[in-house]
């Protein structure tokens, strides 16, 4: 059995306690420093080959997406790599259960970021019934040792749950069906997990119970407020790794060569130029 992660005794508490307002400039003020280190630990990672694993998991919109997308948006896809897995087909369904996660693990210099992983078994699949008992329970007791195998083979794993109200997460919902840019995000899935409220949150205390462990522990992010959700998720996540600030040398453009000198305008006239609306 899996030993259990202790939990700070200073614990925030998760969702349904936001905290003071942070404006639009302070928070744009700490993301762009934060973003600025992220830079930083891109650069050490590839320097050093170190192999990092980030799950990404919670509720349906407690804002896992939000911080993903601030975490990779000033960084090289080529080093924070995003996989977000869709349903598994027919064939996938034949494998073993971690196989088409496995794949889509970090090469030395890598930065994987889950948007949701293995763990749908412990959550969607067990509240709607798309595993079985067995499958569920052989996945409960194998993941600790599984998690402890990726660690000894020099990976980084964090884990990361997103911990919302219930009514911010119908605040959010209503959001989407009230919002032509958002109605993409709301599936037939997100308004059973409404429903189902209770069974997820069961789901998830058994998914703690078992996999909290001393190597591989749950950090909890209160997500009721999105910006101090994504500040404080990046902050800690930096806080993980103990990376360092390389020197990078001076980069000066120097001047342009206008050698062999044309009207490289002049030669577009004729081309298809879109409409300028704007």
């Amino acid at each position: 059995m899996a030993k259990k992660h202790k939990k700070s005794a200073a614990a925030e508490p998760a969702g349904g306690n936001k905290p003071p307002k942070l404006s639009r400039k302070d928070y744009e003020d700490e993301l762009e420093k934060l973003q600025g280190e992220l830079v930083k630990l891109q650069s050490w990672v590839r320097k050093t080959g170190t192999k990092v694993v980030i799950v990404f998991e919670g509720r349906d919109a407690a804002g896992k997406g939000g911080v993903i997308k601030r975490i990779t948006e000033r960084v090289s896809p080529r080093v924070f790599k995003v996989v977000a897995l869709p349903a598994p087909t027919e064939r996938e369904k034949t494998q073993l259960y971690l196989q088409r996660y496995i794949s889509h693990f970090p090469a030395a210099g890598e930065i994987v970021l889950f948007d949701r992983s293995w763990y749908n078994r412990a959550g969607v699949e067990r509240v709607m019934g798309f595993c079985t008992d067995h499958e569920y329970e052989r996945f409960l007791r194998m993941t600790p040792p599984f998690e402890q195998l990726l660690i000894d083979y020099d990976t980084i794993l964090i884990k990361y749950w997103f911990d919302v109200s219930m009514e911010e997460q119908q605040r959010r919902f209503q959001d989407r069906i009230d919002d032509d840019r958002k109605k993409w995000k709301l599936s037939p899935m997100d308004t059973e997990s409404f429903h189902l409220w209770y069974d997820y949150s069961r789901a998830r205390d058994a998914m703690f119970a078992a996999t909290d462990t001393e190597f591989a522990p749950w950090y909890v992010v209160p997500s009721d407020s999105k910006k101090h959700a994504r500040l404080n998720c990046i902050s800690h996540l930096l806080s993980q790794i103990p990376y360092k600030e390389l020197p990078r040398p001076k980069v000066k453009l120097g001047k342009r060569s206008l050698k062999n000198k044309y009207d490289d305008q002049a030669s577009l006239e004729g081309r298809r130029i879109i409409p300028q609306k704007y």
